[in-house]
């Protein structure tokens, strides 16, 4: 007889188990989902709720713990899944289980519509960023000429880019005043039109919180709109993407262009992912309002944008509560203030935390990447995507 844990990190381990014993893969597959721990936190319950909840969950298998308006309900996903019944449970509890299914977090999306590309998710996608500013925040002025652009785009697919993203505003931190429009025309329209006729294959994505730069790119040969303002800034700009069938990134952020890398809208009370989450699923809906296929959009959590150090960890650590809205999530960490502040490096200097920050990220839920440096994250994200996958070669060995 013998007796081995096994980490519940991931379903691996359970899956490999499973397959090893002869089970059928897709079987394995659903019943070490289902066997996965999860916590969900309710708030705002009245007497009555927690009265009911408490027995009744119990029934469940599932571990509550409760306050004088809240409540933690810890189990596996099935046994979730299983209050997760409004018609079922008591109906005291019909709005509180209907809340716990919205928030059990389904399977990834497989892909992301982006114009003529379908891109898949069954492995990272990564996003090489190509600023052709003078006053971004690491590298500034480095390619804000056509040639230098090119010669940087080259070496970004070389390293393993599926994607590029050009930007030609900045929104480093202590920015006072906007790009005007004609201005950033003048910077990105020549480098998205050289890089279309260049790389045919691979999709651009612009990065602007303006629809008439978004509108010009996409006629050039973008496919991506990749908004850091969420649709807040410019409401016309969905319309211009939905129109176009692009692909579009919708990141958290508060206030203004010059206000986004500043700590000015950082205040979030006591629950900064729950309001993250709030705040992305209202640009989510404005967005499909606006026309944009569900399956076009993708969503990021805006590291370093309107939070704080402690914010932006949050957030990496809990990225779960938002791949509950759905959608892809995309994550840009590379270089940010926030990884600087826990390793004490220079913008310069980030390129391992920032792949260090993907990896987790991934493990988390995410599975785009925009990042600087594109090999550095790669490789990362190669080992943390190998160890996701079940190997059921390795559960015989």
């Amino acid at each position: 007889m013998n007796a081995i844990a096994l980490a519940l990190h991931s379903g691996r381990a359970v899956r490999d188990t499973l397959r090893a014993a002869g089970w059928d893969e897709g079987v394995a597959n659903n019943a070490a989902g289902g066997l996965m721990p999860l916590a969900i936190r309710l708030s705002g319950l009245d007497p009555a709720t927690l009265e009911a909840l408490v027995p009744c969950a119990g029934r469940l298998g599932l571990d509550v713990t409760t306050g004088a308006d809240w409540a933690l309900l810890v189990g596996s996903r099935a046994r979730l899944g299983a209050f997760a019944r409004p018609s079922v449970v008591p109906p005291e509890l019909a709005e509180a289980a209907m809340r716990v299914g919205l928030a059990i977090p389904g399977d990834p999306p497989a892909i992301w519509r982006a114009g003529r590309f379908t891109l898949a998710l069954d492995r990272p996608l990564l996003v090489g960023i190509l600023n052709v500013t003078p006053d971004s925040f690491t590298d500034g002025g480095r390619y804000a000429e056509l040639d230098g652009a090119l010669a940087h785009a080259e070496r970004l697919l070389a390293d393993g880019a599926d994607v590029l993203d050009v930007g030609g505003e900045s929104t480093r931190p202590g920015r006072s005043i906007d790009v005007p429009l004609d201005e950033e025309l003048r910077r990105v329209l020549p480098v998205v039109q050289a890089l279309a006729a260049a790389y045919p294959a691979v999709p651009l994505s612009i990065d602007t919180v303006k629809a008439a730069v978004a509108r010009s790119a996409l006629d050039a040969g973008a496919t991506i709109v990749n908004d850091v303002s969420g649709g807040r800034l410019d409401p016309e700009l969905l319309a211009v993407a939905a129109a176009a069938r692009a692909g579009v990134v919708l990141m958290h952020s508060r206030g203004s262009v010059t206000e986004l890398g500043s700590y000015v809208h950082a205040d979030y009370s006591s629950d900064p992912v729950g309001t993250v989450r709030r705040e992305l699923a209202g640009s989510l809906a404005t967005a499909a309002e606006a026309g944009v296929p569900i399956e076009c959009i993708a969503l990021d959590p805006g590291f370093g944008f309107s939070k704080t150090t402690e914010q932006s960890l949050l957030l990496l650590d809990r990225l779960d509560a938002l791949a509950a809205l759905g959608r892809p999530l995309l994550v840009g960490p590379s270089r940010k203030r926030f990884l600087g502040a826990v390793t004490g490096r220079g913008p310069d200097s980030r390129d391992v935390v920032t792949a260090a920050a993907c990896a987790l990220a991934y493990e988390r839920g995410a599975r785009i990447f925009r990042v600087h440096d594109v090999g550095a994250t790669r490789d990362a994200l190669a080992l943390a995507s190998a160890l996701g996958r079940t190997t059921a070669a390795a559960g015989r060995e």
